[in-house]
């Protein structure tokens, strides 16, 4: 039986999927970090080349869901509204941030389409 709280057409795959990212996302990390504390930090030079390719994946997103149809430009709103926090949940700032920049990259994917 579907669940009533998905947005209306969410394979239950996909929500399965998602809840375990929300769930299991940051222990897995801290996990990792505890059983291999000889990982060393990130240099700032290494952060600056990781924005530097978010920001080139972000573009390439964009460029993506420009072209795409809107049937997907869809499929990625309701990931955001997925990634929401549910009703009775903490909100989390990080959480909010993200499904907020996902619908932003939607809407600019929408804007380049309608560029001539």
């Amino acid at each position: 039986m579907p669940d009533p709280d998905l947005p209306q057409g969410m394979p239950d795959a996909r929500m399965s999927a998602l809840s375990r990212w929300d769930n299991e996302g940051g222990a897995i990390a801290a996990a990792t970090r505890e059983a291999r504390p000889d990982v060393p930090d990130m240099t700032n030079v290494e952060l600056v080349l990781l924005r530097v390719r978010v920001i080139a994946l972000e573009n390439v997103l964009i460029a993506v869901l420009a072209e795409g149809s809107d049937r997907q430009r869809q499929a990625a709103r309701e990931m955001a509204d997925v990634i929401s926090p549910r009703a009775g949940s903490t909100q989390h700032t990080l959480t909010i941030r993200a499904a907020q920049h996902m619908t932003d990259l939607v809407e600019r994917a929408v804007h380049v389409r309608a560029r001539p």
